[in-house]
């Protein structure tokens, strides 16, 4: 499949990362836009409305879906950098405004490593990333977006991520030993269960220290800020990169 000429492919991802990892939003436009794609950005977004809905006040983030609505559904395709996100628009969104137009956004609504694969069909990657690296799979994307599959399931195994990340050159992508662990975030839970969560985020990093990982990369900013927090506090030399980032990185 060609990529789309670009007059023709009309797609916005939505910046959550804006205030914490700004330069994700950076390498998700470049990224696409090397596949010829338009990217439109509207200036007025705000959060999906995730952590409310997370929270049990889903009601009370009714205004954050109304406006998603209305920024984006103008566009072919809505890509995130960011699989929770992503999952929670297509799974939970609604409008009091327009309810078809909801409902078609849920249908074009894609994580970045899901619509680079699914949609653009990309064969090959012009970057270079010569470090030994470790896949952090979130349960959003896995188990939601079903883009790697589950390890407790006697099936194929698959991972939209690795099948991207193979065509970097240099890469040496490690294996865990348990490559679908969760890291403990889980949005709210991080706060509601702060030892719980803080545990499990140390098992998942000894996991890619014990492999001699390099860098931790993964498609939702939410997981990797939170072991990025862990590494930090235990002044690790083991450093954090989102998907986007090392595709994107230069030859």
């Amino acid at each position: 499949m060609q990529n789309p000429a670009y007059n023709e492919c009309r797609i916005v991802y939505t910046v959550l990362c804006k205030p914490v990892y700004p330069q994700v939003a950076i390498a998700t436009l470049e990224l696409l836009e090397k596949y010829n794609c338009k990217v439109g950005y509207p200036l007025n977004q705000t959060c999906c409305g995730q952590p409310m809905a997370n929270s049990g006040y889903e009601k009370l983030g009714q205004s954050c879906n109304d406006l998603f609505t209305e920024n984006f559904a103008a566009y072919d395709y809505v890509v995130c950098p960011s699989g929770s996100c992503t999952l929670h628009i297509k799974d939970h969104l609604h409008s009091t405004k327009d309810e078809n137009a909801a409902q078609s956004i849920r249908k074009k609504v894609y994580e970045l490593a899901e619509f680079l694969v699914d949609v653009l069909k990309v064969e090959h990657i012009e970057a270079s990333f010569p470090y030994r690296v470790g896949v952090h799979q979130s349960c959003h994307g896995q188990r939601g977006l079903h883009t790697s599959q589950m390890s407790e399931l006697v099936a194929e195994p698959f991972s939209k991520m690795d099948v991207l990340l193979k065509k970097v050159k240099g890469i040496e992508l490690m294996k865990l030993n348990r490559i679908d662990e969760c890291c403990g975030f889980g949005g709210t839970f991080c706060v509601v269960e702060e030892a719980v969560s803080a545990k499990m985020g140390k098992d998942r990093v000894a996991d890619h220290e014990k492999n001699n990982v390099q860098v931790i990369t993964g498609g939702d900013m939410s997981c990797l800020m939170h072991m990025e927090g862990i590494l930090k506090r235990k002044k690790s030399n083991v450093v954090i990169k989102h998907i986007a980032e090392i595709l994107n990185s230069e030859l």
